[in-house]
């Protein structure tokens, strides 16, 4: 299990490796975050960046009422 930490939120992934040899992160603190990546390290990049993006689309007055996407 990894935190991220971002804007002090911390959210655990659970990173599995896959049978074909990628790695699937999943959050229980985020509906719907979901990442693949072909290392652990690029799997957390991918899934802090879909973690920012989901819950800037949650609580658009985190970004000034800006949805980046």
């Amino acid at each position: 299990m990894l935190d991220i930490v971002e804007h002090e939120r911390i959210i655990r992934l659970h990173i599995t490796r896959l049978p074909e040899g990628a790695y699937l992160a999943t959050s229980d603190d985020i509906q719907g975050l979901v990442a693949q990546g072909r290392t652990v390290a690029e799997t957390v990049e991918i899934a802090r960046d879909i973690a920012r993006k989901l819950l800037e689309a949650q609580s658009p007055s985190l970004t000034g009422g800006k949805r980046e996407f």
